[in-house]
């Protein structure tokens, strides 16, 4: 097998519970065939209409905090389902919606956490750290999750991301703010809801292996016009394109035209589609054909901190099944606050294997 250069991390394994399947294989084979887990909401907006959203289809209807450690904990136990030994010595980090957001379910991070545990069957004794940084912590995850494997204090590590934008006060929030999607706005998003897992473990990159990172924040964000400072600062996307080129020069490839395809957590906004749009423009100089771009928010609406979990697992699933659109894939993802990353995992190149083979 092909041995990559990497960052030390490597993907193992992968769950998900989402408004298209409960766990990684139906809701992988379901964003790859386009399928939708959009409906009405109990939700109404302005106008009379219900709110279109994706909610996960659970099979009893719980609420707040427990409803999201369900969802993790589903999680959880499909990422775990093919390695089993990895609960014996095993860190967990959970990335959460920012602690600012109203209608944030997660009260008490430690709280949840012990939920998760227990619904999961994992020792209450598991070492957990949190992150709170919404759509970005995955991200931030990452670099935690290098860390610690290379100080060699766990085996594995467990990246749990939950979310659900589909609260009374969070709705009531994004539609003040003008940010939902409805029949009198077309510049928003679906709110939804999502958890994900991936197990990561050190060691040579051979297998779904992270060999980029790149943790910046821009300035000219989407509430900047808001600053304290009066600031109204025009988008040049270079946060996202500081993010890029950190990735892709950590990952030795220099030019974003040698990545084969992208995942996203673009969902609907102008603003986030000018950005990714503008730090590609900025980094590609080499000539290539048009370069795929996944987005799990046309099937699941805005899923939060769930984002970058979820798209490292549909990444994983897809090159397992072998319908990926390359072996360099870039994950990027941004949060309102300005806050942006970028990840570029790498696989080993399928199609330079058949070549050998069929010589």
């Amino acid at each position: 097998m092909t041995v990559l250069k990497g960052l030390g991390l490597n993907i193992l394994s992968a769950g998900m519970v989402t408004a298209v399947g409960l766990n990684r294989a139906a809701s992988a084979a379901a964003l790859r065939g386009a399928i939708d887990g959009f409906a009405e909401t109990q939700f109404v907006v302005p106008g009379g209409d219900w709110l279109v959203g994706a909610p996960v289809p659970l099979p009893k209807n719980w609420i707040g905090e427990k409803r999201l450690a369900h969802l993790a904990a589903g999680a959880v136990v499909d990422a775990l389902a093919q390695h089993a030994a990895s609960k014996a010595d095993i860190e967990v980090i959970f990335c959460l919606a920012e602690s600012e957001r109203p209608g944030r379910p997660v009260r008490a991070s430690e709280s949840f956490a012990q939920k998760v545990l227990k619904y999961a069957g994992l020792s209450p004794q598991t070492k957990c750290q949190v992150v709170t940084h919404g759509r970005p912590s995955g991200f931030v995850a990452l670099e935690r999750a290098r860390r610690v494997l290379r100080n060699g204090a766990t085996e594995y590590v467990l990246i749990v991301g939950a979310d659900t934008l589909l609260t009374g006060p969070t709705v009531a929030h994004y539609l003040r703010k003008n940010r939902l999607l409805t029949a009198e706005n077309a510049n928003g998003f679906i709110p939804g809801e999502a958890a994900a897992a991936i197990l990561c473990t050190a060691g040579n990159a051979t297998h779904f292996a992270l060999t980029g990172l790149g943790l910046t924040r821009e300035k000219a964000f989407l509430y900047n016009e808001l600053d304290e400072d009066g600031l109204d600062l025009p988008l040049r996307a270079d946060g996202m394109t500081q993010a890029y080129r950190d990735a892709l020069e950590m990952s030795s490839l220099q030019d974003f035209g040698r990545i084969d395809f992208r995942l996203s957590d673009v969902s609907g906004e102008h603003f986030f589609f000018k950005q990714s749009a503008l730090a590609m423009q900025r980094t590609m100089r080499l000539h290539r054909d048009p370069q795929p771009i996944w987005s799990p928010a046309d099937c699941l609406g805005n899923i939060g901190a769930a984002f970058v979990p979820l798209m490292a697992a549909w990444g994983l699933e897809a090159y397992e099944k072998d319908y990926a659109d390359g072996h360099r894939i870039m994950i990027e993802g941004s949060g309102d606050d300005g806050a942006c990353g970028t990840a570029i995992f790498q696989t080993p190149n399928r199609n330079d294997s058949r070549r050998r083979k069929a010589a």
